[in-house]
């Protein structure tokens, strides 16, 4: 048997989030995505999924809750989705987090496997999660995922054979689908 998976980036989040780190922290989302967030409903519903899966996240339960509504099949949370873990960078701002840090903060990049931001989740980590997460989705029908920029890129890398290091380049946009077959 073979499958479609809808990979989705979750709409943007609410203006008081924006140039902060938000990894786990939760939140909705903007106007403009919740102006978004309408039509990605009319779009995901349309490809009618038979299953969808979100991370936990409001910004990500919300739309996989809607589009889950209109077809009448089953939402399922599951915490692998999540976006990368940033311990006490969380909810700080950007520019802050690099003031302090400086050169710290270039390993994110450059060390993504051995760094912790924050001394939170490794990009190993978060690859690892992301692969376990995609691994244990039902193999038939369309099942859709409403997620984050992080664990979809981790993927997106690894189907690339891209090292951990360009994992940055494979982040989709908000509100991004990806169909991917299986």
């Amino acid at each position: 048997m073979s499958g479609t998976v809808l990979l989705v980036r979750h709409p943007p989040v609410a203006r008081a989030w924006v140039g902060r780190c938000y990894g786990r922290s939760d939140m909705g989302w903007s106007r403009a995505g919740a102006l978004l967030a309408r039509g990605l409903v009319e779009d995901l519903s349309a490809r009618r999924p038979d299953v969808v899966v979100h991370s936990g996240a409001v910004r990500t339960r919300r739309l996989a809750e809607r589009a889950a509504g209109r077809v009448g099949c089953s939402v399922l949370g599951d915490a692998r989705w999540l976006e990368r873990d940033f311990g006490s960078w969380e909810g700080r701002r950007w520019d802050a987090i690099w003031r302090e840090t400086g050169d710290l903060m270039d390993r994110i990049m450059t060390d993504p496997t051995g760094f912790r931001p924050g001394g939170g989740e490794t990009g190993l980590d978060l690859s690892l999660r992301a692969l376990a997460a995609w691994e244990a989705l039902p193999r038939a029908g369309v099942v859709l995922v409403v997620a984050h920029g992080g664990p979809i890129a981790a993927l997106r890398a690894a189907w690339a054979g891209a090292p951990l290091e360009r994992m940055i380049e494979f982040v989709p946009g908000l509100g991004e689908v990806l169909e991917v077959a299986r």
